[in-house]
């Protein structure tokens, strides 16, 4: 018994992790125990999903050209932007087709229940020559190229599909070397969690110190 209470308390702490929100439960609540069961289950597919990845990618990981992750947004698949696109350009080199090729066909085949988040970065170099703003449009514009990929050229449902941009604020290195720099150059295709509305849930939705904040309104 007292094991059982554990593994859900555990399950239910790492899925309030993946989602980044907070929930509030109370004795009785039917629609709190699914969320849990299918979180869970989530969590599973997450798990199956990474080692797919990491089957099919093996060559890929090991040449260091792609990482993958179970962060608190989800599963992280991160793509050296180098290998995607040429300096200062949005538009996806034709020697990363097979790769996208691959990571489309998984999320397509064995993740159609998630959706996917596509972030571009940037290290901190000015732009210069190349006609862009910043390095906001530039990773704005890097993301979408990977989004109409996805979408258009391998049939992925576009609702399920989402970008952003970061530019250069949110570097993994430091910027003050080559390799850094390489390193911050990036995409996350990230498979993000989701807790479906259960009927009868009446969620509270209100902004706390820049955080978004999930308040169950149980009874």
């Amino acid at each position: 018994m007292k094991s059982r209470i554990f593994k859900t308390g555990l399950v239910l702490l790492v899925s309030m992790a993946l989602t980044g929100c907070t929930f509030i439960f109370q004795k009785g609540r039917r629609s709190d125990v699914q969320k849990i069961n299918e979180l869970a289950a989530q969590l599973d597919e997450l798990s199956r999903a990474k080692k797919l990845l990491e089957d099919r990618l093996g060559q890929e990981i090991s040449d260091k050209q792609i990482k993958l992750q179970m962060m608190e947004k989800g599963l992280v698949i991160t793509v050296v932007g180098d290998l995607l696109f040429d300096s200062g350009k949005a538009k996806i080199r034709h020697e990363a087709y097979p790769l996208l090729d691959k990571v489309s066909g998984v999320l397509k085949e064995n993740m159609a229940n998630f959706n996917i988040g596509i972030e571009g970065y940037t290290d901190n170099r000015p732009i210069k020559h190349s006609g862009w703003k910043s390095n906001w449009e530039l990773s704005t514009e890097r993301s979408l190229s990977v989004l109409h990929y996805m979408a258009n050229k391998e049939g992925i449902s576009p609702e399920r599909l989402s970008a952003i941009g970061f530019g250069e604020y949110r570097p993994v290195a430091s910027n003050d070397t080559k390799a850094g720099r390489q390193l911050n150059r990036r995409v996350e295709i990230v498979i993000q969690p989701k807790v479906s509305k259960v009927k009868g849930d009446k969620p509270e939705v209100k902004e706390e110190t820049g955080l978004l904040e999930t308040k169950e309104n149980l009874k």
